[in-house]
């Protein structure tokens, strides 16, 4: 009964296209967000913010630039990992380089080298799709491990690749404790969470979403599948860019070309994948699955008292998570997204039968 839309009339366009229309997603979305911000910073240890919040929002941020990509636009990639690498790495070396540029502008530097980098290889998407683009975006993967590692200037000459950043402030307010960074980070992904879902509803998402379901009519009725497709490699690219520069800056602190490799590529497609192709929500939902997921994994042999060893211990723990994702395809090949928005709607019409 409390979500139920009697009442609630739509008196112009705007108002019915508005973002969240239902009154009770967006008391729900304010609430989430107050929480958030207002309440875990007080209540949550450093441990927690530090090793489970923090890296799920920067990898939620990842899937949903990767969710523009492949759930959107329909167009496969397995070089995600390449982009968050080159966002870490040009703002590193603006940073570096020119140390007056604001921690702020560093990041969106390195998301424009990311975005410049997917609209290169987002070229070959005009000519291929499928399978084929997924290699080819595979080799923009294999073209960043070894440029950051075999290329010198790249790493201000790091025999190893390694690099650290410094002190992080954010216009003078430092961003250096685990809250301090945990709200910075909830910031950056509050605004570019709604700018996408904001993105997705307008012209370009609705030519995003033509090319995904068909091109050749898309193209058609008059929408430019070049156009199209780089855009949302570009725009992909920028946030992932963005994802991947918190990550080294915010999350590591130092880190080297093995912290983006064809693993956290994978990783990211596999968020997308089980949290929903083509949702926001499902970005987050995917990221709460792989993140907390092994963390739950490794506690139950300490809850039951076994003495497990260490590297049988993971090897249980990859069996389960990888028949996990099997199960949940497999019963839900939509996502976890998909699951969360039949539950709204036998909410929405409860107690009635669906």
């Amino acid at each position: 009964m409390f979500y139920r839309e009697n009442g609630q009339f739509k008196t112009s366009y705007r108002a019915d296209q508005q973002i969240f229309p239902i009154r009770q997603d967006r008391i729900a979305i304010l609430a989430i967000i107050a929480v958030a911000l207002f309440v875990v910073p007080f209540v949550a240890s450093n441990y927690f913010l530090s090793a489970i919040l923090i890296p799920f929002l920067i990898l939620s941020l990842a899937a949903i630039g990767l969710n523009v990509l492949v759930g959107y636009c329909g167009q496969i990639s397995l070089g995600s990992g390449a982009f968050m690498a080159v966002g870490a790495y040009v703002a590193w070396n603006f940073g570096t380089r020119i140390p007056e540029i604001p921690f702020i502008f560093q990041l969106l530097i390195g998301g424009f080298g990311a975005m410049l980098f997917g609209i290169i290889f987002g070229v070959p998407s005009l000519r291929i799709r499928g399978l084929y683009l997924a290699v080819a975006t595979l080799a923009a993967q294999f073209f960043v491990d070894w440029a950051f590692l075999r290329i010198p200037y790249l790493t201000n000459y790091s025999a190893s690749g390694s690099v650290s950043v410094a002190r992080l402030d954010f216009f003078g307010l430092p961003v250096q404790t685990p809250v301090q960074k945990y709200v910075f980070v909830l910031l950056v992904v509050i605004v570019l969470a709604l700018l996408v879902k904001n993105l997705v509803r307008g012209a370009i998402g609705r030519e995003w979403m033509a090319i995904r379901d068909m091109d050749v009519a898309a193209s058609v009725i008059g929408i430019r599948p070049m156009y199209a497709k780089l855009s949302a490699f570009a725009v992909s690219s920028f946030i992932i860019g963005i994802a991947g520069g918190l990550w080294g800056y915010v999350h590591l602190g130092s880190w080297e070309p093995l912290a983006f490799d064809l693993n956290r590529s994978l990783q990211l497609l596999f968020m997308v994948i089980i949290g929903g192709l083509g949702s926001i929500a499902g970005s987050f939902f995917g990221a709460a699955f792989i993140v907390l997921l092994p963390i739950i994994l490794t506690r139950i042999p300490e809850l039951f008292g076994l003495n497990i060893p260490v590297d049988t211990a993971a090897h249980i723990e990859h069996m389960i998570f990888g028949s996990l994702i099997v199960f949940f395809l497999i019963v839900e090949p939509h996502g976890l997204a998909k699951l969360w928005s039949i539950a709204r709607e036998k909410l929405r019409i409860w107690p009635f039968p669906h």
